[in-house]
């Protein structure tokens, strides 16, 4: 018998630790190779750990959230034989040898030896996968490539295998060079004293995970970045009407429904065009100016909490486009189907407010981003129209745009300006164009 750890694996860009919410097997359960394990966490997204091996799991080493390191051993698999299925070359047994130097033997080569790491690619791999990938030469591109059957579209083992058949045979990739692994101990966290009511009436409810997270991120952000907010109404009254008059047709023939958010994107991607030293992030003291403009997108969730799906290239798209995506992500938010890399890359983020009714607000910026702009309501109010013959009081339909900028690296004219720019985009906005 020899024993297999078990890892955490590589998520996607920039996630480092995850959260175990849920154990699917226990100890003495037998494992098939690619079946789930566990259910685990990150910042914002669930995701399943599935085993790169076949064997009967013997020792749990993380209970149920615990907050787990990419690469800690969160639990020990025993396979049959002298070998393990996506370890290396199997080791073969001297005549004279005792059994349990030939075990040691084998725990020892799988000790020193990592599964391969697509680290290039933001898309989750089991290690088994990855095995199976680097073994047949397969490159990360074409890995990417494949259409999972997978929850949530994960590549399993029978996807790559099928991939594999029908792209005919290619030659073995070589090993790579056996790294020593460090097992590092999981760190004893500090136990928090529960409160206690002092009349005996109030109830203590603990935070949720995903509220936890929330809560130190938004502490961090306004420990870390200096605040300053910019203010301007926008006068959208020829969105509103152009909205009312195409949403039953846009419907029809997109299949989706046109909402003001993509209107709202689309004019804040230009803005980011237009200046780009909003869509900059800071590490320490160097700034990072990145090429692509990925619109977060802030959303509520049906338990109150709230999730930021990322809209990448959000330069490129069309107003169709545009919609096509705030929906999918929107909806899949809600589900609770979004995938790691959906909340990944994001440059500046948007944050409507006036679903709730607010007028405007002051949003904390997304670390590390340098920016953030909430959308307030749209209200109908009585506002001076100039014309030509004079200027006269009519009912016009207003909003603020509310900008949050990190004002270490923003001044006041380029925040003010950005700001103004989505206002200017607004509102002139073309009653007549084609969506």
């Amino acid at each position: 018998m020899a024993k297999f750890e078990l890892k955490l694996p590589k998520m996607g860009e920039s996630v480092a630790e995850a959260t175990i919410t849920n154990w699917l097997k226990n100890v003495g359960d037998t494992i098939n190779a690619d079946e789930p394990v566990l259910e685990i966490a990150t910042d914002k997204v669930d995701s399943e750990v599935p085993s790169e091996v076949t064997g009967v799991l013997t020792e749990i080493l993380f209970q149920v959230n615990d907050v787990v390191k990419v690469g800690q051993t969160i639990a020990i698999i025993e396979t049959e034989g002298g070998s393990v299925e996506a370890g290396p070359a199997s080791v073969t047994e001297p005549v004279a040898a005792p059994v349990a130097e030939v075990v040691k033997t084998v725990e020892v080569a799988q000790a020193v030896t990592a599964p391969a790491d697509f680290s290039d690619s933001d898309k989750f791999f089991s290690p088994l996968v990855k095995n199976i990938a680097k073994e047949e030469g397969i490159s990360v591109a074409e890995l990417n490539a494949i259409a999972g059957s997978g929850k949530d579209g994960r590549v399993t083992k029978d996807d790559i295998l099928n991939y594999i058949k029908n792209r005919g045979s290619q030659p073995a990739a070589a090993p790579a060079t056996p790294v020593a692994s460090v097992s590092v101990p999981a760190a004893t966290p500090a136990t928090q004293a529960v409160p206690v009511s002092v009349n005996g009436q109030d109830e203590m409810v603990e935070m949720d995970r995903m509220r936890k997270l929330i809560s130190k991120y938004m502490v961090e952000s306004v420990q870390t970045s200096a605040h300053v907010q910019s203010f301007i109404e926008v006068d959208v009254t020829n969105i509103v009407k152009w909205r009312d008059r195409v949403k039953n047709a846009f419907e029809k023939r997109e299949g989706e429904k046109l909402t003001f958010t993509p209107i709202f994107m689309e004019a804040v991607a230009k803005a980011l065009k237009d200046f780009p030293g909003m869509n900059i992030s800071v590490e320490g003291e160097y700034i990072i100016k990145r090429k692509n403009i990925n619109l977060g997108m802030a959303a509520a969730l049906p338990n109150g909490n709230l999730i930021v799906p990322v809209i990448k290239n959000a330069d490129q798209l069309n107003l169709v486009g545009m919609a096509k995506a705030v929906n999918d992500l929107g909806n899949r938010a809600k589900a609770g189907k979004l995938k790691p890399d959906d909340t990944q890359g994001g440059t500046y983020t948007v944050t409507n407010v006036g679903t709730f009714g607010s007028v405007f607000g002051t949003p904390i910026i997304n670390q590390p981003q340098v920016g953030i702009l909430a959308l307030g309501a749209i209200r109908k109010v009585p506002a001076v129209i100039e014309t030509p013959e004079g200027d006269f009081i009519g009912i016009r339909q207003k909003m603020f745009l509310s900008h949050s900028y990190d004002h270490r690296v923003v001044d006041g004219a380029l925040g003010g300006s950005f700001v103004k720019r989505v206002a200017d985009y607004l509102e002139a906005f073309d009653v007549n164009r084609e969506y």
